[in-house]
């Protein structure tokens, strides 16, 4: 009786396993930091809250979008990603989910992707979801990453997508506020990926992947970053300028934000020249919480 019992447990286990591994794929961390621009970019558009409807069908879209996109990633990376100490246990390298499989979910994710946007949505936010993923999959990923260290440059033209998308789910168009946005999360990338490119210049040295902080001095590294982030700052500013339905919260709220973010890439560039510890790790913890707080100051905007 208790074997009879431990079976259903076990077969539990596997499948929790497996679905698992499955999400895995997708990179759902990175998922939620893209779709944290969505909803407040559908909020500007709509000058308040979209119907919850459109909201759910943009949302599940984009996350589907992102996470065929990183599928593919893994699926095209898993040989590097076997020699990096960071990615090496992802479900491919790893032996739990095999190259074909993950192909194939991919795939899956796209067609759903791409289907529930079409049906719930617009044309134009389906046709901007199918070309980040495109852009990702196979401009940055197969094409770039491997032959040019400007390749985080290109990939943060379809990690800056889902607000265009967010915005034209809602409208069916683009327009400034849209564009100044995209600007905003695109600048604001170099920085964050640089800080985490360089806590694993190893890794990414040890793959082959000419990744900035592998081909370029640790120095050049922060100032490019400090350059990015003033970058964020002005677009952010600009932003502000464009958008009729941001006032007080954004301009107090985008404003420090966008200073802290500056601030912080020059400590880490004054750290990368006195020859201390640079901790790159703390300019990247800092990137996540200032698109955080920017996304929740653009809702609070709206709203009030």
């Amino acid at each position: 009786m208790t074997a009879l019992t431990e079976r259903p447990a076990v077969s539990a286990r596997r499948l929790s396993g497996v679905v698992g591994a499955y999400v895995a794929l997708t990179k759902p961390k990175l998922v939620e930091l893209l779709l944290v621009t969505t909803l407040p970019a559908m909020m500007m558009a709509a000058d308040g809250w979209p119907s919850w409807q459109l909201v759910g069908a943009t949302m599940v879209g984009g996350m589907f979008a992102a996470g065929a996109a990183n599928t593919f990633n893994c699926w095209y990376d898993r040989d590097i990603d076997r020699l990096m100490s960071r990615t090496r246990n992802r479900p491919i390298p790893a032996g739990v989910v095999s190259p074909r499989a993950a192909l194939v979910f991919g795939l899956v994710l796209t067609a759903a992707s791409l289907a529930l946007l079409w049906v719930a949505t617009t044309p134009l936010a389906t046709a901007l979801a199918a070309v980040a993923i495109i852009a990702y999959s196979v401009v940055y990923t197969m094409v770039l990453k491997r032959r040019t260290r400007h390749n985080t440059v290109f990939g943060a033209f379809p990690g800056a997508a889902p607000v265009l998308i967010g915005w034209a789910a809602v409208t069916g168009s683009l327009d400034w506020p849209a564009l100044a946005f995209f600007a905003v999360v695109f600048c604001w990338q170099m920085p964050h990926f640089w800080a985490l490119a360089s806590r694993y210049r190893e890794d990414y040295a040890r793959a082959g992947v000419p990744m900035l902080s592998v081909v370029a001095g640790p120095e050049s590294v922060g100032r490019q970053s400090v350059a990015w982030a003033w970058a964020t700052l002005g677009a952010t500013l600009l932003m502000g300028s464009v958008t009729s339905v941001l006032n007080w919260a954004f301009a107090i709220g985008g404003g420090l934000l966008g200073a802290w973010y500056v601030a912080e890439s020059h400590q880490w560039l004054a750290r990368i020249r006195n020859g201390v510890p640079d901790r790159p790790m703390k300019l990247f913890s800092v990137s996540i919480t200032h698109m955080t707080l920017l996304s929740i100051a653009i809702a609070i905007d709206v709203l009030v």
